[in-house]
């Protein structure tokens, strides 16, 4: 298994020490680099082009969500995981729509940490099912009073199966472990689930999921 090459971009020494001892106990993990403005995660992700890039959001003279934008519009960019508090809803719904692949928060467990690093590396997204419904809160509209759109009435019984597990916040290899199916099934059902909802990644899908009230918030 290749090593995955992670850049930690966060303005606070300690948080950058404890995820880069967590990270690189495991040994398909290696911190390339750190950086503790927006401007340095900029710099950094084009001097060691990582695979996988931990983006906080507020950090001096550049903030996360700046740095985010720009290093996506480069050729072939890293995968951005942000870093958030339940204190940054609105940035969260703007990271969203730079590009950020996942969201974690800054004091998930240890497992959860490795996990999202992993996904993302993979063309996967872990999502906090905590900030997802937060975010539907704040951002989403009620349901329509004619009840869910078709789009969800479109899904298969596997696939309704597959997005309540993605709401719950579950990998794709999570999710195959789940249903006892291969991984590169559930990226099939996954593909399935975004292409009949009309929905650019796996965070739009469980925003619909929440709305209509397919799933609980």
């Amino acid at each position: 298994m290749p090593t995955i090459r992670v850049l930690i971009a966060d303005d606070q020494t300690l948080v950058r020490t404890g995820f880069r001892v967590i990270l690189e106990a495991e040994d398909d993990i290696e911190v390339v680099a750190e950086a503790d403005t927006g401007a340095e995660a900029i710099r950094q992700a084009q001097l060691t082009r990582p695979d996988v890039i931990l983006m906080d959001i507020r950090m001096p003279e550049l903030d996360g969500l700046a740095a985010t934008e720009r290093i996506l519009r480069q050729e072939d960019p890293p995968t951005i995981v942000v870093l958030t508090t339940f204190d940054h809803q609105e940035y969260v719904y703007r990271a969203l729509h730079a590009g950020a692949a996942g969201f974690l928060l800054k004091d998930a467990p240890s497992s959860r940490l490795i996990a999202a690093v992993r996904a993302a590396a993979t063309g996967d997204s872990l999502i906090e099912p905590s900030i997802t419904r937060r975010l539907v809160e704040r951002f989403a509209a009620p349901p329509p009073a004619a009840g869910p759109p078709a789009e969800l009435a479109a899904l298969t019984e596997r696939e309704r199966d597959v997005l309540r597990l993605i709401a719950g916040g579950l990998s794709n290899a999570e999710i195959a472990a789940e249903l006892v199916v291969a991984e590169t099934t559930v990226k099939t059902h996954v593909a399935r689930i975004l292409a009949k909802l009309n929905v650019r990644d796996r965070v739009q899908a469980v925003v619909i999921a929440y709305r209509t009230g397919f799933v609980a918030r």
